[in-house]
């Protein structure tokens, strides 16, 4: 069985690797393919799928193929604004994306649910932790989440008004990690991009690509991955890394997932191999800020 952690003090329980649903909600994934990984990750063992309001056709596709293995899994999902382009965080705005998350993946409630990158002057304001707050007394939400990365989330994080946070933790994104993740260990902490989007797929530059730039701190940080794939050297490091409970791999493919949680499964990375990351990681990277 894919081993399980305490989600912080929320009182759930997670698995090491979670499903990144973002690419489910994409219209180039059929139905079928979206069924597939979907019931494949609840048989193999995957008990949190991570999806948002921004991610397509995913939340709708979560409520289609998995409404009936609803007490499977913790659904977690990310929102706040207006999803129709506009920017629109007040209360109300919070209250109608809970709403339409629990509409479309046809839950009774969001385990947990993330503020979406909510910029730090948003945070400042407090009504939507307030929402937020309304919400779980409500019973429409489990845990009010924050998602984001660098300062807001630094902010998120010491205002105490938090159960859970999502963010960007791999071998060349580590300023969340070092800075804010052990401030609060009763927070459950969800590992975005844990393989670094894979930039070891290009061996020249991928301009304007989504792994550009850390493909130019891995050229910076001149990691040995030794006997290891890039993508199990890169996962073993955030599933394992300090404070994390769960590491979402984003994916449409059930093969990847598969490949995912049988990496994950190997344990931590050899002593050596972490030294050699975090000894880079403080001769070039200390002053990286996290991808946002």
């Amino acid at each position: 069985m894919l081993e399980r952690r305490t989600f912080g003090d929320t009182g759930l329980e997670v698995s090491i690797v979670g499903l990144g649903a973002g690419q489910i909600g994409e219209s180039d994934v059929t139905e079928a393919e979206a069924a597939e990984v979907l019931n494949g990750a609840l048989d193999l063992g995957v008990t949190l799928i991570d999806t948002a309001a921004s991610y397509g056709l995913s939340e709708e596709r979560i409520g289609r193929h998995l409404g009936g293995r609803r007490d499977e899994f913790v659904l977690s999902t990310k929102g706040g604004p207006k999803i129709d382009g506009q920017r629109d965080w007040s209360p109300e705005g919070v209250l109608a994306s809970i709403e339409r998350s629990l509409r479309l993946t046809r839950s009774e409630r969001i385990d947990i649910f993330y503020l979406h990158s909510c910029p730090l002057e948003i945070l400042r304001r407090g009504d939507l932790q307030d929402t937020l707050d309304e919400a779980v007394a409500a019973g429409k939400i489990g845990v009010a989440g924050y998602s984001g990365d660098n300062e807001p989330l630094a902010f998120a994080v010491d205002s105490g008004r938090f159960g859970a946070i999502e963010t960007s933790v791999n071998i060349a994104d580590q300023w969340n990690l070092r800075n804010v993740l052990r401030r609060r260990p009763e927070l459950g902490v969800i590992a975005k991009r844990p393989i670094a989007n894979a930039p070891w797929r290009f061996l020249e530059r991928p301009s304007g690509n989504y792994a550009e730039l850390y493909w130019e701190r891995l050229q910076a940080l001149q990691l040995d991955p030794s006997d290891l794939d890039w993508t199990e050297f890169a996962l073993r490091f955030t599933v394992y890394a300090p404070g994390v409970h769960t590491a979402i791999a984003g994916t449409a493919k059930l093969a990847h997932l598969r490949s995912n949680i049988t990496a994950a499964s190997n344990g931590p990375l050899p002593a050596a191999a972490l030294e050699g990351i975090e000894r880079a990681w403080r001769d070039v990277g200390s002053d990286w800020p996290a991808s946002t």
